[in-house]
């Protein structure tokens, strides 16, 4: 096939995206695919209106890659891709929204408030607020961003200002919500299956951008030890996270098990990394699928094979 591969991008997330685009680019090349790849930019859409290809496998992470926008082009101009779509992809990228929806569906979710962030704000009262609402600790993060950019950790009211602040650097929008005490765990999500839930043990104190990206900045256990009854309830969660937010092909869900053993869902990433230190290839290689498998079955499920 014909296939081309966007990666890079704008945003925060972009030198993860360069990694992931490789190695997506070497895995298709070494399928026998006819690979395309381009360093994607709103600023140069003409690279996407020229396509002719068969497929587009999208390789970006965060803002112009993950939440919809991109996948709303590519529908516009009739070109088929892999994973989520316009929907989906921006419900997942939007947290206060996806919260939302996991609620609906009986997903266990942590106490939060989303805030909006104009010129007209006054910084100073929206602390006080946050002071009066949350107790430490506790997080304030950017609403649409990924890999843990522009999130604190408030564990004294003196930071509150600087973590709204740091976080408006990224979105308008704000969201605050209690951090959750417990183990990091996620679970990949292959066509509508869970697959081996990983723990997720960081070098660092928190599971921050270095533990996630830097090699050897944190330990995956896989599958997770965990007991049977709450493995299968945390991997019944994932699926119908997955699925709630209208999901495609794959996906994986974040969530902390708390000391209670009790899963809070954090996030749904509908294009979660594939760089070499990545989860989901981790998850993919426990059930016998090497990294170019993986990816040939994700081609496989866009293009209606089932093989």
């Amino acid at each position: 096939m014909k296939i081309a591969v966007l990666y890079g991008g704008t945003s925060g997330e972009r030198e993860v995206s360069l990694s992931s685009g490789k190695g997506i680019i070497r895995a298709l090349e070494n399928n026998g695919h006819d690979v395309t790849g381009i360093d994607f930019h709103p600023g140069r859409l003409e690279e996407i209106l020229r396509l002719n290809v068969d497929l587009v496998f999208i390789g970006l992470h965060g803002k112009f890659g993950e939440d919809g926008r991109l996948q709303g082009l590519l529908e516009m101009v009739g070109l088929p891709y892999v994973g989520s779509g316009v929907l989906a992809s921006a419900l997942a990228m939007d947290k206060s929204k996806a919260k939302q929806v996991f609620e609906l569906n009986g997903i266990p979710i942590a106490k939060s408030k989303m805030y909006s962030i104009t010129n007209e704000t006054n910084m100073k009262e929206l602390e006080e607020e946050v002071n009066q609402l949350f107790k430490p600790p506790f997080v304030i993060k950017p609403n649409r961003e990924g890999s843990t950019l522009g999130l604190t950790i408030v564990k004294e009211a003196d930071q509150i200002l600087e973590g709204l602040n740091n976080a408006a650097l990224s979105d308008d929008m704000v969201l605050v919500e209690d951090f959750i005490k417990g183990r990091e765990i996620t679970v990949a999500v292959f066509d509508e299956e869970a697959l081996p839930i990983i723990e997720i043990i960081p070098k660092n104190a928190y599971y921050d951008y270095e533990s996630k990206y830097a090699q050897g900045g944190s330990e995956h256990i896989i599958p997770a030890e965990i007991d049977p009854e709450t493995t299968k309830i945390i991997q019944e969660l994932a699926v119908k996270a997955h699925k709630a937010l209208g999901c495609k092909t794959y996906s994986r869900v974040d969530f902390i098990l708390t000391e209670e053993n009790r899963p809070i869902i954090l996030e749904v990433n509908t294009l979660p990394g594939m760089t070499p230190t990545s989860l989901y290839p981790d998850a993919a290689n426990e059930i016998g699928l090497d990294y170019d498998s993986m990816i040939e079955s994700f081609v496989n499920r866009s293009v209606g094979k089932r093989n």
